[in-house]
């Protein structure tokens, strides 16, 4: 059987020649290159969805690829797509980046110019590896497998938009349709989750922020496990103490929690850091929300610009919420829509903010009434997402359309999903 082999190379000069010296390898069937960290990710889960057959058996990752710096996407291939073998091409291959690679999950390394006989010897042993780890999977192995969980991010145009509360209770929804979800609030310096869910807890995103490798162990050590079953990662009681969770960080604990729950719900806020970024990025699904004023929406436009520019984000891989609707405002969707060249959401949230208050002023937003119209909404966005169960989302979510019954989301929705 062929060796499939995808190259993630952002060099013109190395594709050319990595590609030339994979198609003479004995058995190889090189795939068409991927051009960055981002497009590697959404292919490998895009084949992931449909079977771990359809991956290759040996991704090659050039140490120029970006974004994500090489050494970070090898963690995630690794840790999302078990059943995949890496190989990392660099100029640099001194004993201790062979090392690192090898801690971040490489299989192999090969040094740059390249050689025929070092890049067929590495490409044989490691496909020999992917194949052995599949043929366990096979007879039920218990390696976590497929695409992992979902990851969708909630991040606010400007401050008191209701992000918080949208992440909670998109988190609350997954949950209660019998998803294992956590939410993480990576609103480092001003993160509200734990005074919505009436949560005191001494441990915190942070203390995860140091470690290399984050065991099943030492996650459940720093999660909170909620009366409603969510598991919560929570902001730093001290704002100052954010900055110790870096991007770097940041993409470790996301692929940790993916690798352990159904749904992952991220509480980014209103302001950007180097780990709200990197969760942004690494996120199934971006949602940015917005109120229908002016100021709000300029906010969003703003954002988007921003991640565009950083390379964080396209326009149209963000989906937008719309919260306070009301029919008589100017602002609709459709012109937040063009305003800010992304995706809205079909579900909007309507304007109800008093039957919110006494649940907010109390800190327990999880005992929000069902007939809350509030409520019903976002737990129809949840459905829209696809992130609660099918069986669960007529009676669970109020107005749940949409419900696609998936854990697994792709970035872009048609028709503004």
């Amino acid at each position: 059987m062929p060796t499939r082999i995808l190259p993630a190379v952002g060099d013109v000069d190395a594709v050319r020649s990595l590609t030339t010296l994979l198609s003479q390898l004995p058995d190889a069937e090189p795939v068409a290159p991927v051009v960055d960290s981002t497009q590697l990710v959404d292919t490998l889960a895009r084949l992931a969805a449909e079977s771990v057959d359809e991956l290759p058996e040996v991704v090659v990752v050039h140490e120029r690829i970006g974004p994500v710096p090489a050494l970070e996407l090898i963690r995630e291939v690794a840790l999302r797509f078990p059943a995949v073998g890496v190989i990392l091409v660099t100029t640099d291959a001194s004993p201790g980046l062979f090392q690192a690679a090898m801690d971040y999950g490489a299989r192999g390394l090969v040094a740059m110019p390249l050689s025929y006989e070092e890049l067929a010897s590495r490409v044989q042993a490691v496909a020999q590896w992917s194949a052995g780890v599949r043929r366990h999977l096979g007879h039920g192995g218990d390696v976590f497998t497929g695409v992992g969980g979902t990851v969708v991010t909630v991040s606010g145009a400007k401050g008191g938009v209701g992000a918080t509360l949208t992440a909670v209770q998109l988190a609350l929804a997954a949950q209660a349709s019998g998803r294992t979800t956590a939410l993480v609030d990576l609103d480092l310096q001003a993160g509200d989750v734990a005074s919505y869910l009436d949560v005191q807890f001494r441990r915190s995103v942070v203390d995860l922020a140091a470690i290399t490798d984050i065991s099943p162990r030492v996650l459940a050590d720093a999660v909170f496990r909620h009366d409603t079953g969510l598991a919560l990662l929570l902001a730093p009681g001290e704002g100052e103490r954010g900055e110790e969770v870096t991007d770097r960080a940041a993409r470790q604990i996301v692929s940790a929690l993916r690798s352990r729950y159904e749904v992952v719900v991220v509480d980014c806020g209103a302001q950007l850091s180097g780990a709200g970024a990197a969760a942004v990025e690494m996120a199934d699904t971006a949602l940015l929300v917005t109120t229908p004023d002016v100021v709000a929406v300029r906010g969003a436009k703003r954002t988007v610009r921003m991640w565009d520019r950083l390379q964080i984000r396209k326009a149209e891989e963000t989906t937008v919420v719309v919260n306070r609707h009301t029919r008589a405002t100017e602002i609709q969707p459709p012109l937040i829509q063009r305003i800010t060249g992304t995706a809205v959401a079909a579900t909007t949230v309507p304007a109800h903010y008093k039957e919110l208050q006494g649940a907010v002023d109390a800190g327990r937003v999880h005992e929000l009434d069902s007939k809350s119209v509030v409520k019903q909404a976002l737990w129809g966005l949840a459905g829209e997402l696809g992130l609660v169960k099918a069986a669960e989302s007529a009676h669970k979510g109020g107005r749940a359309r949409g419900d696609r019954g998936s854990v697994s989301l792709f970035r872009r929705r048609d028709g503004g999903g």
